[in-house]
Formats: structure tokens, C-alpha cells, sequence
């Protein structure tokens, strides 16, 4: 098993819908499982929505990235669970929807506009600066997950699994800026 970071596309009309009533969230991030959907719901003694919650085309597209998102968020923040705005967006920042545990704490939302904020600091990052920050001492003293980094690189390199991934979460932010949606971002 494991910690991973999952994500989404969502757009600001949904991300606003999810905000209001908080057990959509599962609609979203389990979409094909009615009972987590309706057990928040019971929990949290809400009646059924009045209007089907409908996602958008192209909504709820998709990535996660394994278990490197805390590697990958300590090589942007230098920290291990705060940081600066908005490279500190894998694991701060955004808007919980409401106090309901989908894993490991709640999920988080980050409106268009936000999300453009973000792909823009991240274009300007290369593999050149996650390697002048990756730093495996501090990395396994501040017990970055998964606690692999000093493991031998010429192995295991656990840099380039963290390099493979940020690869994928800029051109995912990116394409999620291009076509002017938010993002939802869970730890399960």
C-alpha cells in the first residue's frame, strides 16, 4: 500500500458546488461508488441534493504522482509540510471542502485562477532545480515519504523518481491552466 497523491481537473462551477455541499466530493474522486457518497451524507444528516450533480466534459481528468509527492514537495519548499505560495500547493494551500476525511485528511480545491498562478511558478522549474534541493540527510531526517532517499541512486535512484514525476505534475498543472479549470487534490 502506500500514501499517494491524486488530482483533478474540476471546473470553478463544480469546485463551487463541492464547496457547498461537501460529500460531491466522493461524485468526484470515486465517481463510480455511490456509498461513500451517501454514507457523508448520513453522517452528516444532509437530505439528497434537489439537482444531480453533473460533471462537465472534460472535467475530472486525472494524474497522481505515486508516493513522490512529498519528495517532490520538499524540493519545491524546502520544508516538509509548509512552504511558500504557491509551489507549497501539494500539501497546503486551496480550500478543504468541509472536514470530511477522503483518505489521509480532507481534500483540497484550487480555483482557475489559482491553478495558473501555480503552472506558472512551476514552468520556470527545471530538473537542474529539484537536484540543487534534493538533499537526502535532511530528506530522511524530516522523514520525507516514502524515506528512500538514501538509498544508492546507481539502484534505486530515488531523485529520478521524483524527476519522472514532476515531468508529468508541470505539464499536468499546465494543460489544467490552458483550459481554465481548478484542481482537487487528495493523500489516500
Amino acid at each position: 500500500m502506500g500514501m499517494y497523491l491524486s488530482m483533478c481537473t474540476l471546473s470553478d462551477d463544480s469546485i463551487g458546488r463541492v464547496l457547498s455541499d461537501p460529500p460531491l466530493v466522493w461524485k468526484v474522486i470515486s465517481p463510480d461508488d455511490a456509498e461513500p457518497y451517501e454514507e457523508a451524507r448520513s453522517e452528516m444528516g444532509l437530505a439528497e441534493p434537489q439537482v444531480a450533480f453533473e460533471l462537465a466534459d472534460g472535467e475530472v481528468v486525472e494524474t497522481h504522482l505515486d508516493k513522490t509527492w512529498h519528495g517532490i514537495h520538499y524540493m519545491l519548499t524546502q520544508s516538509a509540510w509548509e512552504g511558500d505560495a504557491p509551489l507549497n500547493f501539494l500539501l497546503a494551500g486551496g480550500i478543504e471542502v468541509g472536514d470530511l476525511e477522503v483518505g489521509y485528511g480532507a481534500a483540497r480545491v484550487f480555483s482557475s485562477e489559482q491553478v495558473t498562478g501555480i503552472a506558472g511558478a512551476l514552468q520556470r522549474l527545471d530538473e537542474s532545480f529539484l537536484r540543487s534541493r534534493f538533499n537526502p540527510d535532511e530528506m530522511m531526517s524530516l522523514e520525507i515519504y516514502p524515506t528512500i532517499w538514501d538509498r544508492d541512486p546507481k539502484e534505486d535512484d530515488p531523485f529520478g523518481y521524483c524527476a519522472e514525476y514532476f515531468v508529468e505534475l508541470k505539464s499536468f498543472v499546465r494543460r489544467a491552466a490552458e483550459r481554465k479549470t481548478g484542481l482537487l487534490i487528495h493523500l489516500s
